[in-house]
């Protein structure tokens, strides 16, 4: 491993991991197997995927979406086997057996097909896990101890209601508080960490009256593979779909954050490594009682913008969540579970996705159905199989809408890449382009497939480019992922002093244009023309020079 920023990196993985530690405990409680069981995961899983991983700035640990899933197969363990102590052996082969597949998927390059799926799919799936989140926080916040299923969380509401804790209710409320109103005041300190040691600093010198996480586990953790000899081999087949259900959301999980990271810092990951380095880094924490996580957006932006660069950055992170699990693990024992309640509460608002949700009488009809239906099979039925419906409806409305677009065209391509384009018949006497002007030309609908090559051409835009023209001509239709791909291509272009132009968009995506308030948002009203020419004259009146180079 190359040193090349050496400096950087250190700062972004300890800002990283001082973010990290409270999500950690928070999470750890969450999955019912405790406070010390998120540190260990995202020390150990942070360290593994830092070093064996494809995306050089990532930070990795226990995520909402993981945590979810991690606290509905320990209930499924535990109603097998009676208490956590006899369920443990099966917890750990299922998050092991979660690894093994994340290795396999790697092997496999499965990672390439992530980007098929739909934008309303992955907006639907990620609003069910921010609601169930918020929602299993609802007995915490008054002190008491949660259902660990959210229908039984709604039917047994008012009993806790009429028992709740006022005191509980005050910390959490605070704690929500300081994490949002901080950040306005000052951004150089995690609002989160704040809360946390404030919040537990407050009830330990007024002596409240709520629970605490109690004791923790103090030195190096130790291995727990004797446990999985203790279970039945009959179970095993029990735990085959829940492990895939893991594997298949932490991979899901990780490449959208590779993603993120990719856009930030102009890099391409390795999605195939990043898997075996995931699959590698959830082995080793499962192996002492951790339980599973992903690549962390949030803590990854932060790394990034701490100045991290490559996996040193990583690492340093994972080896500060060591120095604090050995130095400080007596006093973590102390913190009140209420704290940890508003630290989650506000993941789960920050994990909804509030665009798709406000758009969602804006965007085409079959888009909000798949939204909605994949939004109430995550809360209420299961996560995977919403994710898998939410896929067949895509393709059905995929399937559907391309065969109508194949009876009104003769052709239906690609887009294609920059250096392999043809001037169109309608550009060759004209005199467009130029050291500065470049034109890119759609041929086909903008599904949410073509939109994922979109956001991965954003870094083949030639730094020296003023003005781009977008050519509709040949784009009957877009969905939610081909509007928010654009959206977020153009708004990137924007960063960079890139002006983005229009001509000849057709009437469905001219109505989802204006409908979401793309255009004047996006794309102000007098950047859009009818034809070529009138995007040429506009082009000669603000004096870019045009010669012949194109894009």
């Amino acid at each position: 491993m190359k040193i090349k920023n050496a400096k950087g990196d250190i700062f972004g993985g300890i800002t990283a991991g001082i973010v990290a530690l409270p999500l950690a405990l928070a999470f750890g409680v969450q999955s019912g197997l405790g406070a010390s069981a998120g540190l260990y995961g995202a020390m150990v899983l942070g360290l593994f995927a830092a070093i064996f991983g494809g995306t050089s700035t990532q930070i990795s640990g226990p995520t909402g979406p993981m945590t979810v899933v991690s606290a509905t197969i320990v209930t499924l363990a535990i109603s097998k086997y009676g208490d956590i102590d006899n369920a443990l052996g099966l917890i750990i082969l299922t998050f092991l057996l979660s690894g093994v597949f994340q290795i396999l998927f790697g092997v496999l390059k499965i990672g390439k097909y992530i980007k098929f799926i739909p934008y309303p799919v992955l907006s639907g799936f990620m609003s069910g896990i921010g609601i169930i989140i918020i929602v299993l926080q609802l007995f915490p916040m008054m002190g008491l101890s949660s259902p660990s299923k959210i229908i039984d969380v709604f039917i047994k509401l008012p009993e806790a209601i009429s028992n709740f804790n006022y005191l509980a209710i005050i910390v959490t409320i605070v704690t929500v508080g300081i994490i949002y109103l901080l950040p306005k005041v000052i951004k150089s300190i995690p609002s989160t960490l704040v809360a946390l040691i404030v919040m537990t600093l407050i009830t330990i010198f007024f002596e409240l009256n709520i629970p605490i996480i109690g004791e923790m586990p103090t030195g190096l953790p130790a291995l727990k593979v004797g446990s999985i000899l203790d279970i039945n081999i009959t179970d095993i087949g029990l735990i085959i779909i829940p492990a895939l259900s893991l594997a298949g959301l932490g991979t899901i999980d990780t490449l959208l954050t590779s993603v993120v990271a990719d856009n930030i810092t102009r890099t391409k990951h390795n999605s195939n490594k990043e898997l075996i380095g995931q699959g590698i880094g959830n082995i080793a924490a499962s192996l002492i009682g951790g339980i599973p996580g992903a690549g962390a957006t949030m803590r990854t932006v932060v790394n990034v913008k701490s100045g991290g660069r490559t996996r040193l950055s990583g690492i340093i992170h994972a080896l500060l969540l060591m120095a604090i699990v050995l130095g400080l693990g007596k006093y973590v024992s102390y913190i009140p579970l209420p704290v940890l309640a508003g630290i989650l509460i506000t993941v789960g608002i920050s994990i909804i996705d509030t665009k798709g949700i406000k758009n969602i009488l804006k965007i085409p009809r079959s888009d909000a159905l798949i939204l909605v239906t994949v939004f109430l099979l995550t809360v209420f039925i299961d996560l995977i199989q919403a994710v898998g419906i939410g896929m067949v409806l895509a393709s059905i409305v995929f399937m559907r809408k391309a065969s109508e677009m194949v009876e009104n065209s003769t052709s239906l391509n690609k887009v294609d890449k920059y250096d392999r384009e043809m001037p169109w018949n309608d550009e060759k006497n004209l005199s467009l382009q130029s050291d500065h002007v470049y034109i890119k030309r759609f041929d086909g609908p903008m599904f949410f497939g073509v939109a994922s090559k979109m956001m991965e051409r954003i870094n083949k835009i030639p730094k020296d480019a003023k003005v781009i023209i977008f050519r509709m001509k040949k784009v009957p239709y877009i969905d939610q992922s081909g509007l928010y791909a654009l959206e977020d291509v153009i708004k990137e272009m924007k960063k960079n002093g890139i002006i983005v132009v229009m001509t000849m968009v057709q009437s469905q995506p001219l109505y989802l244009f204006k409908k979401n308030h793309f255009i004047p948002e996006v794309i102000p009203e007098e950047h859009i023309f009818e034809t070529i020419e009138a995007c040429s004259d506009w082009l000669r009146k603000s004096n870019f020079k045009t010669d012949s180079s194109s894009a």
